[in-house]
């Protein structure tokens, strides 16, 4: 071991006449530990907000949507998903349609959102049914007549939320007036449809307006029967989603706007990125906070040590060794607080995951919970950055120590 790092753990670790300076390295450890376990939750906190908002909207919508640039119907829409299933990237595509209506209940009529879900979409039903609290998918595209030929509703799922606020129930009959429908005829026109499920994916905007029915059926309620609205493109990295935009964006021309998620949510995550690296940024001023309690450690230190540096000099010691004995010392310090910050930070982070510590309102934020999602590059980062900032800190009592004149101070002793 070099001996500057051996006289660095001996300081450390000695108990005689250095009762101020041990009391404020662990107070020095202590607040770097807190610093770093606070920076570690809060950049989870941060994530796993992220990443649940994210979730949630590529569980509902589309990575990527295709529309025509005119926003007219789309009746050649097999052609097209043809030609946009032989883009590297993506791994599916589905006609869809969106639409307003107004849904009336038992108890109150309010604004809803129609999706149209085509029944040859393996993802969307697989989604559609993972999130079903009851009832069934295959509903959806039961034919309009029974087994005695007779007219019967149509089935839709329907929103919690929306359920909720209307009093609908499973097996309820369910008034619509779909927008584009009725604006085309100058009239409001009434469909009555069957409520056969309903869904509930966590995320309040889809959960209170939201009501899937079949393709079909969705298409002949907006008054384009046989024709799409917009296609829905699944990819195979959401991450690089932007990438096969582009490719779609060659292939097709500017007959088409194609809005990938990124796009559509852009306002949202960029907020969302802005408060991560403000609440880095302020934790990070706390962490050089408690660094400065190290120089605080440190001048003490060399106060209480001058006579050992002044003998270790016309020892031949060099100012380098000495310099670099306190700067082995300050970052010891630092490594420590820093170690014991990872343990406090993702310990926390378990906990809040463990017992849901986070709880938000739905209809504000639209989610109910936030999970702790700690990436491995976050704590090294917490890390990095608090064991920079104690040696910055050790950087001026190291260099008046390294400075020191052996024989003044020997005179001033005796």
């Amino acid at each position: 071991m070099p001996y500057e790092l051996f006289l660095a753990l001996r300081y450390l670790r000695s108990r005689r006449r250095r009762r101020m300076a041990r009391v404020t390295a662990v107070l020095a450890v202590v607040g770097i530990a807190c610093g770093v376990g606070a920076l570690i939750v809060a950049m989870a906190l941060a994530n796993g907000f992220s990443d649940e908002m994210r979730d949630k909207i590529l569980r509902g919508t589309a990575h990527i949507t295709i529309m025509r640039a005119d926003g007219q119907p789309m009746p050649d829409y097999n052609q097209l998903i043809e030609s946009v299933r032989k883009v590297p990237g993506v791994t599916g595509a589905a006609p869809t349609t969106y639409d307003g209506a107004v849904v009336t209940g038992p108890t109150t009529s309010t604004y809803a959102v129609l999706r149209g879900i085509d029944a040859s979409s393996a993802s969307a039903r697989a989604e559609l049914q993972r999130t079903l609290t009851s009832g069934k998918v295959e509903s959806l595209f039961e034919p309009a007549l029974n087994e005695h030929n007779e007219p019967q509703l149509p089935n839709v799922v329907i929103g919690s939320e929306l359920a909720r606020q209307t009093g609908l129930n499973v097996d309820d009959i369910a008034e619509l007036i779909p927008a584009s429908a009725s604006v085309a005829r100058r009239a409001p026109v009434r469909r009555n449809v069957h409520v056969a499920g309903i869904f509930k994916s966590g995320l309040f905007e889809y959960d209170s307006t939201w009501i899937y029915l079949a393709f079909d059926r969705a298409a002949i309620f907006v008054g384009s029967e046989r024709a799409a609205s917009m296609i829905s493109v699944e990819v195979r990295d959401v991450d690089n989603v932007d990438a096969v935009a582009a490719s779609l964006h060659r292939q097709l021309g500017d007959s088409f706007s194609i809005v990938d998620w990124k796009q559509a949510n852009i306002r949202l995550f960029s907020a969302l990125e802005l408060e991560r690296r403000a609440g880095m940024v302020v934790i990070a001023l706390i962490i050089l906070i408690a660094a400065l309690n190290i120089t605080t450690t440190l001048v003490l230190v060399v106060v209480e040590r001058r006579t050992d540096i002044a003998v270790l000099r016309t020892m031949g010691a060099k100012a380098a060794s000495i310099l670099m004995i306190f700067l082995s010392e300050g970052a010891l310090i630092g490594i420590i607080g820093a170690a014991l910050g990872v343990v406090l930070g993702l310990a926390g982070c378990i906990a809040g995951n463990r017992y849901q510590l986070v709880r938000l309102p739905a209809d504000v934020y639209s989610i109910g919970s936030v999970p702790f999602n700690a990436r491995t590059t976050d704590v090294m980062i917490a890390a990095v950055v608090a064991v920079v900032l104690t040696l910055v800190a050790t950087i001026y009592p190291a260099y008046v120590a390294a400075r020191m004149r052996p024989v003044e101070t020997l005179r001033d002793r005796n």
